[in-house]
């Protein structure tokens, strides 16, 4: 089953203007954009397909800061219209050249969305061509009038609507696209449409967490929230990686973002410095997001004789919009020449201004391997990598 998500993220968000002048969804939120952590959610679920986001078409910038460490799993970004209905309908229209099976809508400013959730409503999908996660109302419900209690409402039978809005893709986008045709319509959720055009919708569990933040009181309570727990406590990852590359004709080697003068090159299609790369695999390790050469394949000929920074960077950025801190780095150099400790500094150096960190938190060694084997025979260089990283 192909499933794809539809991220609503083109609102301007009025009710939740802050001090840094930018729509809710671009807000800091315990240290990474509200969309990152939003999109995290969908990029690392098994069985979410592709991303689609609508956006405004004045947020170009921020919105590719944001998606950025996802960019593998997001689909060119689409602008949105006047209403949600209309930047959802915008958005199917963009993906009905895919054909997918079935479509996730989920609003932005819901960035506590969980894994479990999002299987809930993929699960409810294959009985039901809607599915629609929600709480049942347990708050009184009062009607009123001019500042006064008129009556109170029953709440039985009553539910909080959610996202992701689960449907089976055809029928969304036909009720969509017949909405559009009498622009008197006027719907809150896509669930909404469906009822009005006869799509069945099931009910589905669904979480106290996946709020939605609306006002600039929610965003404050979420982000003091997230720092305060995340300050004390957090998930810690231990990531490992090795490299190796063989030596070849040349009079430098690339090690550690550092150019030694050497009698001989690390050969590779990028710019084969085994310390780098082992540490980009140790840092995608801390997250389970593959490894190098998932992301950077030499087949593809953007990556020849690329700097080897621009991987670590991507890591980097991957464990970034995540919410995830890396808390040390830990490089050891096997080779008989050149002697690594002249370097090592600048070694360090160079790996903490890649991944903006101390230089106490980065440490580079060496050995030898006592002339044995390919590299005592001064055949190749290796690295061996340790990442060690804080996800909240």
């Amino acid at each position: 089953m192909t499933v794809v998500a539809l991220i609503v993220a083109a609102g301007r968000g009025a009710r939740a203007s802050t001090d840094e002048s930018q729509p809710k969804q671009y807000c800091d939120l315990g240290g990474a954009p509200m969309l990152s952590r939003t999109l995290a959610v969908f990029a690392a679920h098994t069985r979410v397909g592709n991303i689609l986001v609508v956006i405004h078409p004045d947020d170009l910038a921020l919105y590719r800061e944001a998606s950025a460490p996802f960019a593998d799993k997001i689909l060119p970004a689409v602008p949105g219209g006047a209403r949600r209905q209309d930047s959802v309908r915008m958005g199917l229209e963009a993906l009905a050249e895919g054909s997918p099976e079935k479509v996730l809508i989920h609003d932005a400013a819901r960035p506590f969305v969980d894994e479990a959730l999002v299987s809930r409503v993929i699960d409810a999908l294959d009985a039901s061509p809607g599915a629609l996660p929600c709480l049942p109302v347990t708050d009184t419900l009062k009607r009123g009038e001019e500042g006064h209690v008129t009556g109170t409402v029953a709440r039985a039978g009553l539910y909080r609507a959610q996202t992701p809005q689960g449907f089976d893709f055809e029928s969304i986008l036909a009720a969509h696209r017949a909405a559009a045709r009498d622009s008197t319509l006027e719907f809150t959720d896509d669930t909404s449409v469906a009822e009005w055009f006869g799509i069945e919708v099931a009910i589905v569990e669904g979480s106290e967490n996946n709020r939605k933040l609306t006002t600039a009181e929610d965003l404050m309570i979420a982000d003091r929230m997230m720092r305060q727990s995340a300050a004390p406590v957090g998930t810690i990852r231990v990531g490992s990686g090795y490299d190796v590359h063989r030596l070849g004709p040349g009079d430098s080697v690339m090690l550690c973002g550092v150019r030694i003068p050497h009698t001989r090159a690390l050969m590779g299609h990028s710019d084969a410095d085994v310390g780098l790369h082992a540490l980009t695999d140790a840092l995608l390790g801390t997250i389970a997001d593959g490894d190098i050469g998932a992301h950077f394949p030499p087949s593809d000929a953007r990556w020849r004789g690329a700097n080897s920074d621009l991987f670590l960077k991507d890591a980097g950025d991957r464990i970034a919009g995540l919410g995830g801190k890396i808390v040390h780095a830990d490089i050891t150099l096997v080779c008989e020449t050149p002697k690594i400790g002249p370097h090592r500094d600048a070694m360090r150096g160079s790996i903490a201004d890649i991944l903006g960190l101390g230089m106490t938190q980065v440490s580079v060694k060496a050995t030898t391997n006592e002339q044995l084997g390919f590299i005592g025979r001064e055949e190749g260089i290796a690295a061996m990598a340790t990442a060690t990283v804080l996800l909240p």
